[in-house]
């Protein structure tokens, strides 16, 4: 809603809360530099100076990038060095080191244009990609493109004045500083965390973006997806974040911010008592074990996992190595990726789930293909058994880690069995090499099969004879199922997890695998939703796995349990076919 004249008027806003918690705070806003961009032409004698210019910004960038990266404490989150890791590769990439020089040259147009020209149009092909955590990754050009136009500017750095806020905010008791920024990258977090911030929102970004998941990994309130709460916002203006809810209020009331400040303190004691429970087995009232396991997107994410008490990886996302670069990670690069996790892991299990690209999301940038509708396109286990060489490249690499530990294969997207027979000679192919080459592997390595397609869903009995065991993808089930790309803001809301019909997809999956005795895990964002979890151990799940920071809030509802409960629970919730019924018995059975 628009601002009042009257800078005290309270409002709220509505986003994506991606970190849980509440903060109250002093604003900080964050320039958007991008929007600071003009276009002028320059004379052709002044071309060289600006190309000049223009190197010296990626120069200054890359060494402040790397400065940071050398500053970073040894407890720092481990996504915090992978992510400017992934700045400076982005930046050393011709894409945005030499291509904005040709523009420069060609225009005769100034470097901060060029390079935001170039920039526009890479992120043209990432919004063509129908993969969610994939698409968001266009985020990581934008940051880093924006840091080099910030020093262009010559205003790179804006923290906080830490003396006027200091003083400002000891008088009025609100000590805390919130960010405010159209999106912030791992590089200005890890600079600004010295300013002791206690929370950031942003205009843009989604559940999945690198900034999501920096904010879990500090385990700060954050909410995302504003639209425009920079523009709508103050600087110094109070204001609560509450990322369990997704809401920013501006300038509270008096009321309202008594109860929020009771509120923040329920919720620190709360995570205090969570800790507690860090080493306690996840086990029901009952005795029956629940494992939780972990996803991760880079090795170095282990430390995470290792620190959140989680019992495995769960899903191990590959696509990272595959993520900007020019050319296709060898065997060797990714043998020694996957063999770092399992290594770490020390014998727990360790998911690696194969290449989830598709046909609109080419490895090299440069050569994305046209597709009409990705979601439907050439991606996941398809476009491996379209190139088997790529794919028997990686079957191969995760073999020969399996000798290090233990190590499942999980296969994306399977939606007939005839893919998952194709996939099973590929990796016969791969361990025939191994064996010729005397190379050691685990003979007994497990397969499994993701069940995100509801083809995949309905006929989950047939998958579970041929597969070892299964891992249902709640993102992509619901929005095959209910035809809704949850990140287009027209239809978002209708994304619901807990529609009947998905309900009932997951349901016939769990059951196929009692059955048969394979194993069933859910490895989306339903796994890591604490006010699910009652739900999903009540319809017969055994086995979650999600984000690390979720852990602890999982395990809590897991000990306080009792299956026999669950299950008649679980069995009136499935019953129903109204989505409000649905949510109001799910509300019923969830701790408080």
């Amino acid at each position: 809603m628009p601002k009042q004249e009257n800078q005290q008027s309270s409002f709220s806003i509505h986003g994506i809360g991606v970190s849980s918690g509440i903060a109250i705070g002093r604003a900080h806003l964050v320039s958007n530099a991008l929007l600071e961009v003009v276009h002028y032409q320059l004379p052709k004698h002044l071309i060289d100076d600006e190309i000049a210019r223009f190197n010296t910004a990626i120069h200054t960038v890359k060494k402040d990038l790397e400065a940071i990266r050398e500053s970073l404490s040894k407890n720092a989150p481990a996504e915090i060095g992978a992510f400017i890791n992934t700045h400076l590769m982005m930046l050393a990439d011709k894409s945005l080191s030499e291509i904005p020089k040709e523009i420069i040259r060609k225009e005769q147009c100034n470097a901060e244009w060029a390079i935001k020209q170039q920039m526009d149009g890479i992120v043209e092909q990432f919004d063509a990609i129908e993969d969610e955590y994939l698409r968001e990754r266009k985020q990581d050009v934008v940051q880093v493109v924006e840091r080099v136009i910030k020093v262009l500017l010559g205003h790179p750095n804006q923290a906080p004045n830490q003396s006027s806020t200091k003083q400002q905010t000891v008088k009025q008791q609100e000590n805390a500083t919130i960010l405010v920024a159209h999106d912030i990258s791992p590089a200005d977090a890890i600079q600004f965390k010295q300013h002791h911030f206690a929370a950031f929102i942003t205009d843009v970004g989604g559940a999945t973006s690198h900034t999501a998941i920096l904010a879990r990994s500090l385990n700060i309130p954050s909410i995302l997806a504003l639209q425009r709460a920079r523009d709508l916002i103050n600087d110094n203006e109070l204001i609560i974040v509450d990322g369990s809810l997704g809401v920013v209020i501006v300038n509270p009331s008096k009321e309202v911010l008594a109860e929020y400040k009771l509120r923040q303190e329920q919720w620190e004691l709360e995570q205090q008592k969570l800790q507690r429970i860090k080493a306690t087995k996840a086990v029901t009232i009952c005795g029956t074990v629940v494992e939780l396991h972990a996803n991760i997107e880079v090795p170095e994410d282990v430390v995470a996992v290792k620190a959140s008490g989680a019992t495995g990886i769960g899903l191990y996302r590959t696509e990272f190595l595959f993520m900007n670069k020019r050319g296709m990670p060898d065997e060797e690069e990714q043998f020694l990726a996957y063999k770092q996790v399992t290594e770490a892991m020390k014998g727990m299990p360790v998911t690696i789930r194969t290449l989830d690209l598709g046909a609109d999301k080419q490895m090299n940038p440069d050569t994305v293909s046209s597709c009409a509708n990705p979601a439907l396109g050439l991606r996941a286990v398809r476009l491996c058994l379209s190139e088997p060489q790529i794919f028997l490249t990686q079957l191969r690499a995760i073999l020969r880690a399996s000798h290090f530990g233990h190590i499942k294969i999980l296969i994306p997207m399977l939606s007939t069995l005839s893919e998952l027979r194709q996939t099973k000679l590929l990796l016969e192919r791969a361990k025939e090499s191994l064996r010729k080459q005397d190379m050691p592997f685990d003979e007994n390595i497990t397969l499994g099969g993701m069940i995100e397609v509801p083809a995949a869903a309905i006929n989950a009995e047939a998958f579970a004879k041929e597969l070892d065991f299964m891992s249902i993808g709640t993102n992509d089930l619901i929005q095959y199922t209910l035809a809704i790309d949850r990140t287009d803001d027209a239809v978002a809301h209708l994304y619901n997890a807990l529609h009947p019909a998905v309900l009932k997809l997951i349901s016939m999956t769990i059951k196929a695998g009692e059955r048969l005795g394979k194993p069933v895990s859910v490895c989306g964002e339903m796994a890591g939703d604490a006010k699910l979890t009652q739900l999903l151990i009540g319809m017969g799940l055994r086995q979650f796995s999600m984000h690390p920071s979720n852990i602890l809030s999982v395990k809590q509802q897991v000990l306080h349990s009792e299956v026999s409960v669950l299950n008649l629970h679980a069995r009136k919730v499935l019953n129903h076919t109204d989505i409000e019924k649905i949510e109001l018995k799910v509300a019923q059975f969830n701790l408080h």
